[in-house]
């Protein structure tokens, strides 16, 4: 009764009966387990694709493998678990960028969700049979206007062709931020400020190329009322990361899920990142050791981050990011939204999701 309340999020022949988007969480935090229970709910799962590789045997000596085995194995998982949309989260900035969209491709994927960095070049040959003919969805994700513009250009002077939907990830979003620091708090780039912008900018090319082209909210959304303001503002659909961490089938670790219910407003905290971007995290001594100047000793056998000089770096980020979601936190850390301090539980997604349509439907009748 209440889903119904919501509108449905269509992204050309998909239909989402709940317009919420899992965000992609990396290292292992979005696997098949997660999204498939999202998907079971009516709304779009995503796995994340960023050093999905880890648990496997074989990472360290061959770690383009390692993550090509470890994604089909995921896709497959998931598809198993679930009749509904599942999606990947591929990062721009990986080193094996292009083997894993070619991945998700082939394993049959329903969307795929391109962010750090934009996704210009070589898209044509990561599908070969042209971007048209592919089932598979795509759907950067970016911090401005002005990014939106860049890659709806260049598609469409390139391919003749572009995204079939679109996501805006504000400075509230928990991990690594499209954002220079000063920036994060500034209320010229709030979340408000930069959907009707890229709206405006996508516009055009909905007309143009006679397609309807979603805009996705994300960072910092939180509950169904965050929901609805998103939807007034032109949003078709929002992508929640942070509030799925806190669930029971969320692939991570009980510890990694606790640092989420346990954590304060003031223990959140914008880090440097070793990758060159600023991101949000949970503080703890891990990182108070970092930002004391120790150094944490570490062995690189791949560069899996193209931005990354591991000879520079006091971390490895995916060592790091591994660890913390496998509950070793003394040797690790996590990242988290802005509103992660607002949880105080660990509930199903099937409670998550009724408890937004409620709240949803509480701001309606207002």
């Amino acid at each position: 009764m209440v889903l119904r309340k919501m509108p449905k999020l269509r992204i050309g022949d998909l239909e989402a009966e709940v317009p919420i988007i899992q965000g992609g969480m990396g290292v292992g935090i979005s696997l098949s387990g997660l999204a498939s229970a999202v998907a079971n709910e009516g709304a779009i799962g995503v796995i994340a694709a960023a050093g999905i590789g880890m648990l496997e045997e074989d990472f360290d000596v061959n770690f383009k493998k390692a993550n090509e085995r470890a994604l089909r194995k995921e896709i497959r998982k998931a598809k198993e678990m679930t009749d509904g949309i599942v999606g990947v989260n591929v990062m721009v900035a990986l080193s094996d960028f292009d083997n894993l969209v070619k991945t998700s491709v082939e394993e049959g994927a329903d969307l795929l969700f391109l962010g750090a960095g934009l996704p210009l070049k070589n898209m044509e040959i990561l599908m070969p049979d042209g971007l048209k003919k592919i089932s598979t969805k795509i759907v950067p994700i970016v911090s401005s206007g002005r990014a939106a513009k860049i890659i709806f250009q260049y598609w469409a002077k390139r391919y003749n062709y572009v995204p079939d939907a679109i996501v805006v990830e504000g400075p509230m979003a928990g991990g690594h931020l499209g954002f220079k620091r000063e920036q994060i708090n500034d209320p010229n780039y709030t979340l408000e400020k930069i959907v009707p912008n890229v709206i405006s900018e996508v516009k055009p090319y909905e007309e143009r190329f006679g397609k309807n082209i979603p805009v996705i909210a994300a960072g910092g959304i939180f509950t169904g009322s965050d929901i609805h303001k998103f939807f007034q503002l032109g949003a078709q659909g929002v992508q929640m990361a942070t509030r799925f961490v806190a669930t029971h089938e969320c692939d991570a670790s009980v510890k990694f899920k606790e640092m989420y219910v346990k954590c304060k407003k003031n223990d959140l905290t914008v880090i440097n990142s070793p990758v060159g971007l600023p991101g949000r995290a949970i503080k703890n001594k891990f990182l108070d050791d970092v930002n004391a100047g120790i150094k944490k000793p570490f062995k690189c056998s791949w560069k899996c981050l193209k931005t990354c000089d591991f000879r520079k770096v006091p971390y490895c980020i995916n060592e790091a990011l591994t660890n913390a979601k496998r509950g070793n936190l003394e040797n690790g850390f996590a990242f988290a939204g802005a509103n992660a301090y607002r949880i105080d539980k660990i509930i199903s997604v099937k409670e998550l999701i009724e408890t937004l349509s409620r709240e949803y439907t509480a701001t309606l009748s207002v």
